[in-house]
């Protein structure tokens, strides 16, 4: 229930149009009944006011005989049926039969154009309101996905991700399609063609219902079995979303290694499991509709079988009325079908919304507290106090790290591969917190301190440049809301990316590709450090910016760094030692400990990791120019 209470949450806002559309489906059921309720004037029209051919029902032919008829009618509800009768052959019945059937054939017209108006009207505002939760939904998912850490997207495939936005959100819209489309109108269309039978005749309408509590136990056995299905055809999706999303990314991973086959095998495979879990839900689902429609009929027939002999031996209700109750029971069939296939609907839509919902819940590692403080610069030094960190608690990636880096302090953090360098440096921008010690800035925790204007205090760029599918003008501004077109140029022109996007046909207004596919890595570091140059950060974190450049690209890149290192308090992970000599502090760690700190030569000069470092990284170099 409470996945009901909140998606209609997401209905409340729209509650104007939701009830304007629950009026118009109530009046197009109106309508609809009124529309069965047509065949009395024209039953009484063509066979009781024509001589032409026995009639075999009631011999009245006017409404004073309407009259002494409802004199020999004893029962209350027999009266007032007749009453209804009397009145409404009043409105349609003429001197003229042709007169009278010329009346009836324009109240059908009425009735049925009336019905068309309410249909249209509930289906443009219920589509109003369904397109309006999906957009919420899918905003404040997307909005979810800012405000988690960087530790719930470890061990989560972006493809799953992807699927709650895309796939869960519109089986969500379907469930409040079926729910508000389906089972309210069809709902008043049973309720309202039900109490017409009800009231023609209570006796032969108890005789049909004897049908209705095995349906119920056959459509409580099926949603079981929805839910269940549904879930696992929704898990499904969200590999399958997965493994698309990995090799559209990977492409030229893929190509590179001639694992087209594997890939198209494995998402085969994928695609089976997705196909195999479908047909398995539509299969339960598609078994409650001839069951109930099966039984439905049967309850008509016991109906027809037992209502029609009263109606041959006079014991019952007069045809014309037998006909009406038929014809109601009959039209009630069409919306108790539908009602049983929105099940199917339904309890898919219910998965998706718990999968949506318990998304939403996650809260982040990363909390602000209540009252914040802002910060506008570094002043004094940055200071890590007895730090430890893990991804998870029980193995730790750092272990009492104890580090001062002054203002305007160029560090360099330098160790062998798995040390814990990145996971260091990641605390600083708070993507994650420590697991014990603290971090402080001029001497407050970081956790004290506003995380945004903690952020905009620093300018990242790492190995793997992250730019946009955008213009290089919008990559170069971005995170900034009033960059000049001169501002940005300077940035390019210190970054070394001036030349090679004037030489490009389009300049800064060429859009460079998913994640700056268009470009060579040099350039793409090069775009990443004008941004960086463009933000004029006074914290500065460069995690192996130049490590998997070629010598002309690195060169350039490197030069553009040491523009952007000005004045400015530094963080560099550096794999190649050459670019971190000129450090003022060098900082090695191994294990997810700091080992040593010094300068390079002080490090040089005594045994330790820093000069094995140095001395493999040199013989490496011999190698390669001999």
């Amino acid at each position: 229930m409470k996945t009901y209470y909140r998606l209609l949450r997401y209905i409340r806002p729209y509650g104007f149009k939701m009830t304007g559309a629950v009026l118009c489906m109530m009046l197009f059921a109106v309508t609809s009944v009124f529309s069965v309720g047509m065949l009395l004037p024209f039953l009484n029209v063509l066979f009781l006011e024509s001589s032409a051919g026995p009639v075999a029902i009631s011999p009245v032919t006017s409404v004073e005989d309407l009259e002494t008829l409802e004199e020999s009618l004893p029962e209350k509800v027999g009266q007032l049926r007749d009453e209804v009768k009397q009145w409404i052959m009043g409105l349609f019945l003429r001197e003229s039969a042709v007169a009278s059937l010329g009346r009836v054939c324009i109240g059908l017209l009425a009735f049925t154009f009336l019905k068309g108006v309410f249909a249209y009207g509930q289906r443009f505002l219920l589509i109003s309101v369904e397109q309006a939760v999906v957009r919420d939904l899918r905003n404040d998912l997307y909005e979810q996905i800012h405000r988690l850490s960087l530790s719930f997207f470890h061990g989560r495939r972006t493809g799953q991700i992807i699927s709650r936005i895309t796939y869960d959100v519109t089986l969500v819209r379907q469930a409040v399609s079926a729910v508000f489309t389906n089972l309210v109108r069809d709902a008043f269309l049973v309720v309202f063609y039900l109490s017409l039978v009800l009231w023609i005749s209570w006796q032969l309408a108890l005789v049909s219902f004897v049908v209705l509590p095995p349906m119920m136990w056959v459509i409580a056995r099926v949603s079981r079995k929805l839910r269940k299905y549904s879930a696992l055809s929704q898990q499904r999706m969200a590999d399958l979303t997965t493994i698309l999303q990995e090799t559209v990314s990977g492409i030229r991973i893929v190509k590179a290694f001639a694992m087209e086959e594997r890939e198209i095998e494995r998402f085969r495979g994928r695609t089976d499991g997705y196909y195999r879990s479908l047909v398995k839900l539509q299969r339960v689902g598609s078994l409650a509709t001839p069951l109930a429609e099966f039984m439905a009929v049967v309850g008509a027939l016991i109906v027809l079988w037992y209502g029609g002999l009263q109606v041959l031996e006079g014991t019952g209700l007069s045809p014309d009325w037998f006909i009406i109750f038929v014809a109601a029971m009959i039209s009630a069939m069409s919306p108790i079908k539908k009602l049983t296939q929105v099940n199917t609907q339904l309890q898919e839509g219910l998965v998706a919304a718990r999968r949506v919902f318990d998304f939403l819940d996650r809260e982040p590692d990363i909390v602000e507290k209540p009252g914040a403080g802002e910060i506008r610069n570094l002043r004094e030094n940055l200071e890590f106090h007895d730090v430890s960190f893990g991804y998870e608690e029980e193995r730790l990636v750092l272990r009492d790290i104890r580090l001062r880096v002054s203002a305007g302090e160029v560090v360099a953090i330098v160790g062998p591969s798995g040390a814990g360098k990145s996971s260091l440096v990641d605390l600083v921008p708070r993507f994650y917190d420590p697991t014990s010690g603290c971090i402080t800035l001029d001497g407050r925790d970081l956790r004290d301190l506003n995380v945004q204007s903690l952020r905009r205090l620093m300018g990242i760029v790492t190995q793997e440049t992250i730019l946009f599918n955008d213009t290089i003008w919008n990559n170069i501004a971005y995170g900034l809301k009033r960059a000049t077109h001169e501002a940005v140029v300077e940035a390019a022109i210190a970054a070394n990316a001036h030349n090679f996007i004037e030489e490009i046909p389009e300049g800064y207004e060429t859009v460079i590709g998913d994640r700056g596919v268009k470009l060579s890595g040099g350039e793409r570091q090069r775009l990443a450090i004008a941004r960086a140059i463009l933000k004029n950060p006074p914290i500065l974190i460069l995690d192996e910016a130049t490590s998997s450049l070629d010598s002309e690209s690195e060169f350039l890149v490197q030069e553009a760094l040491d523009r952007l290192m000005e004045d400015r308090t530094t963080l560099v992970i550096a794999h190649r030692l050459s670019t971190v000599q000129n450090a003022d502090k060098i900082v090695v760690m191994d294990t997810g400990r700091i080992v040593a700190v010094g300068n390079h030569e002080s490090l040089l000069a005594r045994p330790g990791i820093y000069r094995r470092l140095h001395e493999t990284q040199f013989r490496q170099r011999t190698a390669q120019n001999s």
